[in-house]
């Protein structure tokens, strides 16, 4: 298998010639076909994640092809087409057992790891999927089998960006009709955020950004109102657009410094609800108001959309051929694997909506 492999944080990554065994019971091997280049990603590749280990295949937002199936494997066969998920969840514990799939205390790996042909080390895979490769070893409840004419770019984004941001606004804050929605950050995750909001008809979706192609991404996929941040105040402004009242619902996707954090929350009404999606370096420190929630405001976390991967991808596929869902529309650029310092370069720049590395 060919892999982009991370030696060290700040580096750039280094295609690799790996050797990679086949699957043993319960798990499946997949073709990878292709990868969403997420900032998650990005975090690691500056040393912002720097409990990961190294050297590591980073990737986690795939699709591909069965390749081969282990032992006692049933529900996939060879030659289905699967998003990955990297939160299959182990279906025992306690979070699993209640239905919390996405916050299960472990995270099932295949037992299987890529090597190093010349040392036979193993090489570390991105919570598993290691998506930067162009073969994986799963559990075969981290392959979500999908109709095969969905093609393979836009179904890896369901694997994170799409399930992150629209099941922020369905599952987690489920958001009602006719209500507004103010959307910090622009990126995939948030545009999944804007598009999880119109799904859900919201009256009012309002788009803050810093950079004006951002916002202008934020209208494509239902963004009612936008907001230059560089510019204005998005607090007042969106109280200003909101009668003087807040919006129903923010939530904060960017996940790298504190202001927008606090943002999202000043920006809500009396019991509105914010919703902190961003996935924000190690030992980001906020300062807030203590009174900010005293007129019961909520502010909830969210984790991969609190997801349940083997119903919702299913139903987001549905939505896509529908006409109701944008994927199409959310890739800005592929790449080759060989590109993919290319592909991270872009991404620091605010160029794209989303990048896809494609291995077709």
């Amino acid at each position: 298998m060919k892999a982009a492999v991370l030696y060290d944080w700040n580096t750039p990554l280094v295609i690799e010639d790996l050797g990679i065994s086949g699957p043993g019971p319960g798990e499946v091997k997949a073709k990878v076909m292709a990868t969403g280049v997420c900032h998650s990603d990005w975090h690691v590749v500056k040393g912002e994640w720097s409990h990961m280990p190294r050297p590591i295949i980073l990737g986690h937002e795939s699709a591909g092809i069965v390749e081969e199936v282990g032992q006692g494997v049933t529900k996939l066969k060879v030659g289905d087409h699967v998003v990955l998920t990297w939160k299959p969840g182990c279906g025992t514990c306690e979070y699993c057992q209640q239905g919390w799939p996405q916050v299960c205390e472990t995270m099932p790996n295949g037992s299987q790891k890529p090597t190093n042909r010349k040392t036979g080390a193993t090489v570390a895979q991105m919570v598993g999927l290691g998506g930067f490769g162009t073969k994986t070893v799963v559990p075969v409840s981290a392959a979500i089998a999908i109709d095969k004419d969905v093609p393979f770019p836009q179904a890896a984004m369901l694997g994170c960006s799409v399930a992150t941001g629209v099941g922020a606004v369905i599952n987690t804050a489920k958001v009602k009709a006719g209500t507004t929605v103010a959307v910090f950050g622009c990126g995939g995750v948030g545009l999944n955020v804007i598009q999880g909001a119109a799904i859900a008809n919201a009256a009012k979706i309002i788009a803050v950004d810093l950079l004006d192609n951002k916002l202008q991404y934020a209208n494509t996929f239902g963004a009612t109102h936008t907001i230059n941040a560089r510019e204005e105040d998005p607090v007042k402004k969106i109280i200003d657009l909101t009668g003087g009242l807040g919006a129903h619902y923010a939530f904060e996707a960017i996940g790298l410094v504190p202001k927008p954090y606090e943002q999202s929350v000043m920006c809500t009404r009396r019991r509105g609800t914010t919703v902190w999606v961003g996935a924000a370096p190690l030992n980001l420190s906020l300062t807030l108001d203590a009174r900010a929630l005293f007129y019961e405001r909520v502010i909830m976390g969210c984790y991969l959309g609190s997801a349940q991967p083997h119903v919702d991808i299913p139903r987001y596929v549905s939505l896509y051929k529908a006409g109701k869902l944008k994927l199409d529309e959310l890739i800005s650029c592929k790449f080759k694997l060989s590109e993919v310092n290319e592909a991270f370069a872009a991404l620091g720049r605010g160029e794209v909506a989303r990048g896809v590395i494609s291995y077709e």
